[in-house]
């Protein structure tokens, strides 16, 4: 028998078919599936494809298709381009794809046969039975009767939008005549059986096709249903699929079938969400940059420019790089802007002029909501509910609750289409909703000042899209406005994040209107902020702009206000000084300045400037504060109380200024007014590391040993790398008699700073409880080394010395300590203990009697051995 040779639509699709580039991750999953047997618990039953218009589905399933074919498969491929618009066509198509593979589904097509036969019968009833209703005129439908006819429709295929006869009858109005339209059917055909045919096709035809396709996989290792675009045929579809799939309602479907539907939207969560485990979920994103270039090298299109184009004005929809690939360009002039191709497609089952239109106009802002929407769209009051309606139900459209945002590869095509065809109109209508928004962003800052304004996420939110729709209108004029917001936003409280979205929006903006001025900015200042933050991003604007000196000032003061945050004092400082040079009332700087200065432990330089910025700027609270701190760190207590109260009362919820007035009242010896304090500033800010050291040194002096632990943990907790939070966790396990424990922290924290001198001296003493002498006299030498006046250390290490009976090693470091502390009991009893070992008596007195007056009753009431001692040893000595 002669080869039947392929049509000429069989060639053209087993070109394109082995011109398939991408997809590879997809095809070797659908591969696997069938290699494994349908018992098998990672078989999946069901490949649901699912993406945006152009992503590539069909060019997909169609692959998909061949590889089921080239492991033996028998498939059926069903779609709403072959007439599908009702169940039996669908089955009707499923039949006649197994008749062109040699395998005919007889007993199914007699049915279907008849099915059309009566149906049309039926249609005849159905439309006399309309129209006798439509004379009558009687009241308005009961539920039940509407719901009955609507039901009668579905199996004619009469429902409006849907099959054969779409839009024939009017459902409401035949529910008045329903029992009429029940009569009429009965009357026109022949048997019961033929209305149940009519009425219910599903229940009559689905056990024959199931029977059919249980004949063919008895034959075939695995039969593979293909319903593709299925955002058009799953109303039809969905739910007698999923009743074959997962009920025995019309009988058995063969384990050996695999199911792929194909369609923009992601299966409905609630008929299938229960099955992810027979169901293998297939995204589909436009083409990585890779595929495209594939794709383009396919094609023989390889030069960069030319490349880079292409990949501009596609997204990387795979329809628009197979298109543009097609003509193969040699130069970016040969190609054609494919966004009418791209629009057509996305709107391709629209056929309304006023929803196409809509649907362009509600591309050019970046978000909408209903108001949003009518400042877009030209319609009358009484239709814009209806037609936002529609948006929102459309598969390229994201539904946030009040939101609704386009998919970008729909977008961009959209937006590009319009500015071309129309550059006034483009202008014109991003102008009206940068007013729209601007309206809005007015009527929310209202009774606001620039830092609540700033603080505000709905002002921010209108800001930004007023911003992105003047510069879509006219980029020249609006593009130094958006540059001065911008350096508000790195100005602000997380400048950092609002930063980077005002970028954003210029890029956005630079993209969407070609315009390479506002691209390159977007560009440029996007890869400053990821390169070096803020401060970054402001040294190019600064370098880049010809700010006038006001503004110059306030952009130095908030790179300034970076960089010092970023722990960059020094040039910090000199941020500040370059904005005072420009502006010398600067208050924000002389602040900024100061609180720099203090980063470097500067603070006499520091309260200079807090001065200069209070005088400027009065009553401001952060100042007041931190100038309160800097007299505590400097040891003006008295004057950091007024300060601090006076921080408090400006603003009680400043959680700093409670805790360093608490710091300010424990050292001061007042533990109840401390604890106060800093309870206050841990209940405005429990998650604060410096407040619970602090309170644990008040625990410590209350002798509260578990609740010194408690917040030392704590600390350690919220901040693993502060290194004071694990001295002073150390300190508080070797007071606690557990020196092993505190080892690990000091010698986590050396891990992290081996500079750090505390650390190094309380660790000596560590080792030295733990036995390990050497080690503990080099530990307490790298201390001194790094901090030679630390009286401390000074005392830890000459008592290491007096154990070692190294008497005058330990009276040198002592001599040091006593002239560095006077009046330090400890060290004044060290002293006496090295004077005994010397046989200075005399001297050894006199620092005695100095630390008892020093010391509390009952700290005399311990030394009162060693003035016995000094004693004997004087009255022994003067015998000898």
């Amino acid at each position: 028998m002669a080869r039947t040779r392929p049509s000429m639509q069989d060639l053209i699709r087993d070109r394109r078919r082995r011109g398939f580039v991408g997809r590879g991750a997809e095809r070797a999953a659908f591969r696997q599936n069938l290699d494994l047997p349908p018992e098998d618990e990672r078989h999946r039953f069901l490949f649901h494809v699912h993406g945006n218009a152009g992503v590539g589905k069909t060019f997909l399933v169609r692959e998909l298709e061949q590889i089921a074919r080239a492991c033996g498969a028998l498939t059926a491929y069903v779609d709403v381009d072959d007439g599908v618009g009702s169940l039996p066509e669908a089955m009707a198509a499923i039949s006649a794809r197994f008749a062109r593979q040699g395998h005919r589904f007889k007993d199914l097509d007699r049915l279907l046969a008849t099915h059309r036969e009566r149906s049309h019968e039926a249609e005849s009833a159905a439309a006399a039975a309309a129209t006798q209703t439509s004379e009558l005129q009687p009241s308005a439908p009961s539920a039940a009767s509407l719901t009955a006819a609507r039901a009668s429709l579905v199996g004619l295929g009469l429902v409006p939008g849907v099959g054969a006869f779409a839009g024939a009858v009017d459902p409401a109005q035949l529910a008045h005549g329903a029992d009429r339209l029940r009569a009429g059917i009965g009357a026109r055909l022949r048997s019961r059986e033929d209305a149940q045919l009519v009425l219910s096709p599903e229940r009559v035809l689905t056990p024959v096709l199931l029977d059919e396709l249980a004949v063919v996989a008895a034959e075939a290792p695995w039969l593979v249903l293909i319903f593709d675009t299925y955002e058009r045929t799953a109303p039809l579809l969905d739910a007698w699929l999923h009743d074959v799939m997962t009920t025995d309602r019309h009988g058995a479907l063969p384990a050996n079938v695999v199911v792929v539907t194909a369609g923009q939207r992601p299966l409905d969560t609630a008929r299938w969400g229960g099955l992810a485990d027979f169901v293998a979920d297939v995204p589909l994103a436009p083409f990585t940059a890779a595929e495209t270039r594939g794709l383009l090298a396919d094609r023989g299109v390889v030069a960069e420019p030319v490349v880079e184009e292409v990949l501009r004005l596609t997204g990387g929809l795979p329809v628009l790089v197979s298109t543009l690939a097609e003509s193969r360009p040699g130069a970016p002039d040969d190609i054609g802007d494919p966004s009418a191709t791209a629009v057509e497609r996305f709107l391709k089952w629209e056929q309304d002029p006023v929803r196409r239109a809509a649907a362009l106009a509600c591309a050019l802002p970046r978000r909408l909501d209903a108001d949003v929407f009518r400042a877009a769209v030209d319609c009358p009051e009484t239709e814009a509910d209806a037609l936002f309606g529609w948006l929102r139900s459309l598969p390229f459209v994201t539904d946030r609750g009040h939101r609704i945002q386009y998919h970008d590869v729909v977008r961009a095509p959209m937006l590009r289409l319009q500015r071309l065809r129309s550059p006034r109109g483009w202008a014109g209508r991003h102008t009206r909703l940068a007013e729209t928004f601007g309206r809005r962003r007015t009527e929310a800052e209202a009774g606001l000042d620039a830092a609540e304004v700033w603080a505000d996420g709905g002002w921010r939110e209108l800001r930004l899209a007023e911003s992105y729709h003047r510069l879509c209108a006219n980029a020249r004029t609006a593009l130094p406005l958006v540059l001065r917001d911008f350096v508000d936003a790195c100005d602000s409280v997380d400048g950092g994040v609002f930063a980077e979205r005002w970028v954003r929006v210029l890029a956005e903006a630079g993209e969407d209107t070609d315009t390479e001025l506002v691209r390159t900015w977007g560009r440029d200042l996007l890869a400053a902020l990821a390169d070096g933050g803020v401060a970054a991003a402001l040294g190019l604007l600064l370098n880049r702009t010809g700010f006038e000196e006001r503004w110059q000032a306030r952009a130095r003061v908030a790179r300034g206000r970076a960089l010092r945050h970023a722990g960059a004092y020094a040039p910090a400082l000199a941020e500040f000084d370059r904005a005072l040079a420009l502006d010398p009332g600067l208050a924000r700087a002389y602040r900024g300045r100061g609180f720099s200065h203090g980063g470097l432990g500067d603070h006499e330089a520091g309260l200079a400037d807090l001065d200069r910025a209070d005088a400027l700027e009065p009553d401001h609270a952060p100042t007041v504060s931190v100038r309160g701190e800097y007299h505590r760190i400097l040891g003006h207590y008295d004057t950091a109380l007024e300060d601090l109260d006076r921080g408090i009362a400006l603003d009680p919820s400043h959680h700093f200024a409670w805790a360093s007035r608490g710091a300010v009242r424990q050292l001061l010896g007042q533990p109840d007014e401390a604890l106060a304090d800093l309870n206050q500033a841990l209940e405005l800010k429990p998650e604060y590391p410096w407040a619970l050291i602090r309170r644990a040194r008040v625990w410590r002096t209350r002798g509260e040993h578990g609740r010194q632990l408690a917040d030392l943990d704590e600390a350690v907790r919220l901040y693993p790398d502060g290194i004071w939070g694990l001295c002073e966790r150390g300190d508080a396990l070797r007071a606690a008699g557990r020196p092993a424990q505190a080892l690990v922290d000091y010698d986590r924290a050396l891990a992290l700073d081996d500079g750090y001198a505390s650390a190094y001296a309380s660790r000596g003493v560590c080792r030295g409880a733990l036995g390990r002498p050497e080690e503990a006299l080099a530990d307490l030498d790298r201390a001194l080394a790094l901090q030679p006046d630390y009286p401390w250390a000074l005392r830890r290490r000459a008592e290491l010395h007096l154990e070692r009976a190294s008497h005058d090693r330990a009276l040198a470091d002592l001599d040091r300590a006593r002239a560095l502390r006077p009046d330090e009991a400890p060290v004044l009893v060290c002293r006496v203990r090295a004077l005994l070992g010397l046989g200075r008596f005399e001297e050894a007195r006199a620092d005695l009697d100095r630390a008892l007056e020093l010391s509390s009753d009952t700290e005399r009431a311990r030394l009162a051995p060693l003035g016995e001692r000094i004693a004997a040893e004087n009255t022994a000595e003067r015998r000898s």
